[in-house]
């Protein structure tokens, strides 16, 4: 291994590098958290904001002191992009956590851009215009319409191996041992909100295949599209406060994360 190699395999290993990524975990929980809120007001007709990424930084651009808890945000984000990086390259698990922390890092140096666009002054596009010019672009290509398919059947894939992670309590080989308490707290906090997010994954998924065999981009949606959808059901927008309040639960597990994660 290289000086640099030695040197990088140090920083990730590091005192600060672990509490660093465990801001970023808390700040994971904040952002999951505030879509579930938001989520939760369209549900009873007061929502105003999308409930997205996008919506839930600018809830909090709004808040006293907004801009500083927004750096903390960045800040906390670019740790957690770091050490899934470190992961990824350094990492002794098998090769599918190695892919996992790499695809992490794809989505935590997204949320980190998002919100350093913002607190430089620019504006980013909701996760339902940048998923309709994503879409767009891909049907354009020579097959296109396989390529959205098959990237819309993965991300059904990833909402099942969701659901089958939070049935399964996979997520506690990423935790440390633990009181009985808090264990029982934890294993229904992330059973609750794994369901959740792969049934979200799922039906965004679905909407992704739907542009596909239509060749419509207008068909796939993001977080806030595939959220208003639920409402739409017969059920009505209690299935939508239902999937919200799966999305809380996610929240309170990432705050315990923060906690008894293994890093």
């Amino acid at each position: 291994m290289s000086e640099a190699a030695t040197m990088a395999r140090r920083a990730a290993d590091s005192p600060a590098m672990e509490k660093l990524a465990r801001v970023g975990l808390v700040c994971r929980g904040v952002l999951y958290g505030l879509i579930g809120v938001l989520a939760v007001q369209i549900a009873l007709g007061h929502g105003g904001r999308e409930a997205d990424k996008n919506g839930a930084i600018g809830t909090v651009a709004d808040l006293p002191f907004g801009a500083v808890l927004l750096w903390v945000m960045a800040v906390g984000f670019a740790g957690l992009t770091l050490w899934q990086a470190s992961e990824a390259i350094f990492g002794h698990g098998k090769v599918l956590d190695r892919v996992e922390a790499g695809s992490r890092v794809v989505v935590y140096a997204f949320v980190c851009t998002a919100l350093l666009t913002l607190l430089l002054g620019g504006k980013s596009q909701s996760d339902d215009k940048r998923s309709h010019d994503l879409t767009a672009k891909l049907l354009d290509l020579p097959a296109g319409q396989l390529i959205v398919g098959a990237i819309g059947l993965g991300i059904v894939a990833l909402g099942a191996y969701w659901v089958w992670y939070g049935f399964k309590k996979k997520f506690r080989k990423e935790l440390r041992p633990m009181p009985p308490k808090a264990g029982k707290v934890m294993d229904r906090l992330g059973l609750a909100g794994y369901l959740a997010r792969g049934v979200i994954a799922g039906l965004a998924g679905i909407f992704v295949v739907q542009a596909a065999i239509t060749f419509d981009p207008d068909k796939a949606g993001g977080i806030d599209a595939t959220l208003r959808a639920f409402a739409d059901t017969p059920v009505g927008p209690w299935l939508l406060v239902v999937v919200a309040l799966g999305l809380l639960l996610f929240a309170g597990y990432c705050f315990g994360e923060a906690r008894w994660r293994r890093t």
